[in-house]
């Protein structure tokens, strides 16, 4: 079930008429301040303002006809809800979003901006995720799984494709961690490329879902998560991407809460880029130490999204 080279590039084929090329920024301030080459790859600038619309786009290329007329549902904590919700208006598919409770507004009325019927039940992914399946059967739709499939990881794969494309010296990539489609579609794509390169996964200290499962060598299901970032909380990641992780995946690292968020900010101050916090999460482990790296590595980080919700910024403190 791994992913070849080719896999992705057929994925790409789907989706690169519907995408932003992303841009690879640099910033003096950064490299010098954890002593490497630091390359970040600008999700924020993705249609959507994230990398989530590009697994929906070749999930859907390959469903039927009939499967499309029914309409498709997902659950999701706001980026992969608007990505669903932007990939579905551009085939004129309906679609269904159910998001928790704790969803922020901005990517509520974002998801609704694409034109998506959007419910709001339960406080985390996971609880939505749970009452979408019951809508599906319901209704007869077909669920488009955040992280949890083949052709989805194909589609989000193709940011690590574009990355280690642009920026061919690259020595490590950092990548944030929440279900686990993003480091895994990166993974594969971008060892197929450069096997020699490190793939670094980045997650909450409070939601480490995947390292724990990776210690364990199972899926493990959390008991309770910390974090407010909501890209980064889930309670279960994906069986499949866990497969892929242990697989690919060099290293799994874990960056409290209170550190992402001084990320963002020092993002916004130093850098001038908007990144939500998952987003923010490669630069925090590098900004607190957490990475081994040589003298001058060049190192990528993968912003995944520029949502931010800037309320969350007033209402913290970050001494």
């Amino acid at each position: 079930m791994f992913l070849a080279l080719e896999d992705f590039r057929a994925a790409y084929q789907h989706i690169r008429p519907h995408i932003n090329l992303t841009p690879v920024l640099t910033s003096e301030t950064l490299s010098k301040r954890v002593g490497a080459n630091v390359f970040l790859k600008a999700e924020l600038f993705q249609k959507a303002g994230s990398y989530k619309v590009r697994g929906p786009l070749n999930v859907l290329a390959h469903m039927s006809r009939e499967e499309k007329a029914r309409g498709i549902i997902c659950s999701s904590a706001g980026n992969h809800a608007q990505g669903v919700a932007r990939a579905a208006r551009m085939h004129g598919i309906p679609a269904t979003v159910v998001m928790s409770r704790a969803a922020r507004s901005v990517k509520i009325e974002a998801t609704r901006g694409y034109g998506a019927e959007v419910i709001l039940h339960g406080d985390i992914w996971d609880d939505a995720y749970a009452h979408s399946q019951v809508i599906a059967a319901e209704r007869g739709l077909t669920y488009i799984h955040p992280f949890d499939d083949p052709r989805l990881v194909a589609g989000q794969g193709s940011v690590g494709m574009e990355f280690i494309e642009q920026v061919p010296q690259l020595d490590a990539v950092l990548v944030p961690i929440g279900g686990g489609g993003l480091i895994s579609g990166c993974a594969m794509a971008i060892k197929a490329i450069n096997p020699k390169v490190r793939i670094i996964g980045v997650e909450a200290a409070g939601a480490p879902g995947m390292k724990r499962s990776v210690e364990a060598g199972r899926v493990v299901t959390l008991d309770s998560v910390g974090p407010m970032i909501d890209g980064l909380v889930v309670r279960r990641v994906g069986e499949y991407n866990l497969e892929v992780v242990r697989a690919y995946v060099d290293d799994i690292v874990l960056v409290p809460e209170d550190r992402i968020f001084a990320a963002v900010v020092f993002m916004l101050e130093r850098l001038k880029i908007v990144a939500e916090g998952a987003a923010a999460a490669p630069v925090a482990a590098l900004l607190e130490g957490l990475v081994s790296l040589p003298p001058g590595a060049n190192v990528g980080c993968i912003v995944s999204g520029g949502n931010l919700d800037l309320t969350m910024l007033r209402d913290r403190s970050f001494n």
